[in-house]
């Protein structure tokens, strides 16, 4: 790759970051610029080298909002390991899904998301008045980290959006709480598909290793952003976001 190339990568591995950090959907952003680059990867290559820099933003990001949003690591943590067994079954799987089926659902899914989030300003900008029980708390979490997890390693594009939105409608949390609580179960997710990537020879390493640096300063910005602005902010890029997958899966799609 020349100058020109690794500068590409780069500023997309940041960008990823920032975008995962705050609503989720990064690798609609690098898993692009990969195939720009660099056209003879396999899918297989992309997706694994893609977990290996959104896996070490996570982190950044886990970190960045664990210092100052309280985590029920109690549960988030085995929500985690769910996540990342899931997500390398999910990897697993991958080779025998029918992606022309699989796209156009997701896409309507997004779409619905966008058009719930627009009709509830509400959502995620205010806590619940009456907070879910705990039995909720825990049966929502664990089931959006198996699902999600699954879906993660399958797929990906959004699972850091599905989660936000799961916890914001299902246990009224504000939207930062949510990303915050989606980036502990994401980081999981990452982490199992990464493994079973990595375990089947696909991922690359040196230059998964070298976007992975930006991929944390984008992920620490966004995170600090997400804490400083608010739900509000957090609402407005994660439409901004939704209808950008919707547009790009359309484009891989029907394009």
């Amino acid at each position: 790759m020349n100058v020109g190339d690794w500068a590409l990568l780069l500023t997309a591995a940041t960008a990823a970051g920032w975008v995962d950090a705050v609503v989720g959907g990064g690798g609609l952003i690098l898993i692009p610029a990969l195939f720009l680059v660099a056209p003879q990867l396999t899918p297989q290559a992309a997706l694994a080298t893609n977990k290996l820099t959104a896996f070490t933003g996570t982190s950044a990001a886990v970190v960045t909002f664990a210092r100052r949003i309280p985590m029920n690591w109690r549960l988030l943590v085995p929500a985690g390991l769910l996540a990342a067994v899931a997500s390398a079954l999910g990897a697993a799987t991958v080779s025998r899904i029918d992606k022309d089926v699989f796209i156009p659902l997701i896409m309507a899914v997004l779409v619905g998301v966008a058009v719930f989030v627009t009709i509830r300003p509400q959502l995620g900008t205010t806590l619940a008045k009456d907070p879910p029980t705990r039995r909720k708390v825990v049966a929502v979490v664990l089931l959006s980290a198996g699902l999600l997890g699954f879906y993660d390693g399958l797929f990906g594009p959004g699972t850091g959006t599905f989660l936000i939105i799961s916890f914001a409608t299902f246990l009224g949390t504000e939207f930062v709480r949510s990303a915050a609580m989606a980036k502990v179960i994401n980081l999981g997710s990452n982490l199992g598909a990464l493994v079973f990537f990595a375990a089947t020879g696909h991922v690359l390493w040196a230059l998964g290793l070298g976007m992975a640096v930006c991929n944390v300063i984008g992920a620490v910005i966004g995170s600090r952003m997400a804490l400083s602005k608010g739900a509000g902010f957090v609402r407005i890029t994660l439409l901004i976001v939704v209808i950008a997958m919707v547009i790009r899966l359309g484009w891989q799609q029907f394009g």
